[in-house]
This record gives structure tokens, C-alpha cells and sequence, in this order.
């Protein structure tokens, strides 16, 4: 498969479980966290996909197209290892839904971070959350959401906390 066909079916594939996640929870209170920030393309997203829902962003730096910044509120800027337990401190265990886009092209330090954040994840998702994730984070308490039509299997993660 060619790099663009691989790119193509990823995006799709992250469509398609944002959307199923955001039905999920369409009747529960709570904010959105975007673990991952990038470009700027999957916030943009989650706020078509739920408007007027706090969306939390998090990255190492800002590499967004402009429209697709949060305000400084809504944005946690550093390492994950300061920031999210920063965010776990004002923001406690009320996230709904998680987006870990955590991919770094790094097989190894991204399955290091997944693995990182399964200890840190409970202390800021509400029971019954819906984590979406590129890269596996396997937690023995979830349990592993079918994933939506079209989406291969380890190509994309969803998992109910």
C-alpha cells in the first residue's frame, strides 16, 4: 500500500470513530479532551462533530492553522507528562471522550507514551468515557468498542472507560 493510500485510510478511519464516539455520547455532560493537538484538523472536527462542547486541547507547541487554535483556556501547552496531569488538578475525572493522537512516526516512543498514559487517563475521563486513539492504549479496566464499519482492525482504537 502507498503512503497516501495509508494516510487515506487512516483519516477515514479517524472520521468514522470520532463520529461513532461523539454519538456515544451525545447525552452526557462533560468536555472533550484532544490529546494531540497538530495541525489543528481533528479539533476542527470534534467541534463540528459537537457544538458548543468544551473541547481541551493538548501539544507540545502550536502548529495550527490559525482558525483551529483554542483560546488559552482550552489549551494545554507543554509536555503531557506536565500537562495532563495539570489539567487532571482543575479539571478532575468529567472528560467524556478522549482523542490520543499520539503518533510520532516513532513506533517505539509511541507506544511508550500510550503505554504512560494508561496510568494517567482514569485521572481525567469520567466513567463511561469513549477513548479514540491511533495508537493502542490498552488498559485492563476498558473494554474495546467495535469499531465502525470500514475501520480494519489496529488501524484505529476505541474503548469505553
Amino acid at each position: 500500500m502507498s503512503r497516501l493510500d495509508s494516510v487515506i485510510r487512516r483519516l477515514e478511519a479517524q472520521r468514522a470513530c470520532l463520529g461513532a464516539a461523539a454519538r456515544a455520547i451525545v447525552d452526557r455532560p462533560g468536555p472533550v479532551l484532544e490529546l494531540g493537538l497538530g495541525n489543528g484538523r481533528t479539533y476542527d472536527h470534534l467541534r463540528e462533530l459537537m457544538p458548543g462542547r468544551e473541547i481541551f486541547c493538548f501539544d507540545r507547541q502550536i502548529a495550527a492553522h490559525p482558525d483551529c487554535i483554542p483560546d488559552a483556556g482550552h489549551m494545554f501547552l507543554g509536555d503531557l507528562s506536565q500537562t495532563l496531569p495539570a489539567a487532571a488538578d482543575r479539571l478532575g475525572a468529567t472528560a467524556v471522550m478522549a482523542h490520543v493522537d499520539i503518533g510520532s512516526g516513532d513506533k517505539q516512543a509511541s507506544l511508550a507514551l500510550g503505554a504512560w498514559l494508561v496510568g494517567m487517563l482514569p485521572h481525567v475521563l469520567a466513567p463511561g468515557a469513549v477513548v479514540v486513539s491511533d495508537q493502542p492504549v490498552p488498559h485492563d479496566g476498558w473494554t474495546a468498542l467495535a469499531l465502525p464499519e470500514g475501520v480494519a482492525t489496529g488501524r484505529y482504537h476505541m474503548q469505553k472507560v
